[in-house]
């Protein structure tokens, strides 16, 4: 097995596990703790579950307001899903792999979740006091959040050594 091979099998098997820790906890969320009757459960000063209908997409945008918009959701981020599977399977870095690894696993998280109710389970309410610096959301959310600023830190900061001498003339040996 070659090293890109492993890196690409590597990438799939975090999606699917960022896939399985996600609909695990939202499924504690629903049935064992829950939350959607009891709607807020304190946890620490600035930590709580609270149970949030997501109709949208990130930070609620393009609300699903009947059955044709939920899925047109549904196909659009599937498409999207898809166009990064392909981007992980063409890519060679572990890096980049799992960058896009924890973007595809929440997305399958979050599709799964608005194809089978209409909407997406959030949960986590991390807050200050009354500031909140995110919306409620969910390990799918984080998964996809961080899996971005791993890919544009590695766009901005990740040099890539093959590209460079592949735009610069070889050198020849000069006999003395």
């Amino acid at each position: 097995m070659t090293v890109t091979t492993r890196n690409r099998l590597i990438g799939l098997g975090l999606a699917l596990l960022i896939f399985a820790v996600d609909q695990y906890v939202k499924w504690l969320m629903v049935s064992p703790l829950q939350l959607r009757e009891k709607g807020v459960i304190d946890l620490l000063p600035f930590f709580d579950l609270r149970w949030t209908q997501n109709f949208g997409v990130s930070l609620g945008m393009f609300t699903a307001t009947s059955i044709e918009m939920r899925w047109m959701l549904v196909a659009m981020t599937a498409l999207i899903a898809l166009v990064v599977t392909i981007w992980m399977l063409r890519e060679k870095v572990l890096a980049d792999i799992l960058g896009l690894s924890l973007i595809l696993g929440g997305a399958l998280g979050n599709i799964k979740d608005r194809y089978e109710l209409g909407y997406v389970i959030d949960y986590a309410d991390l807050h200050f006091g009354e500031f909140r610096p995110f919306l409620i959301f969910n390990i799918a959310d984080a998964a996809i959040t961080i899996g971005v600023l791993i890919i544009l830190a590695r766009s901005f900061f990740a040099s890539d050594k093959k590209d460079k001498s592949d735009n610069e003339p070889a050198e020849e040996a000069v006999e003395i």
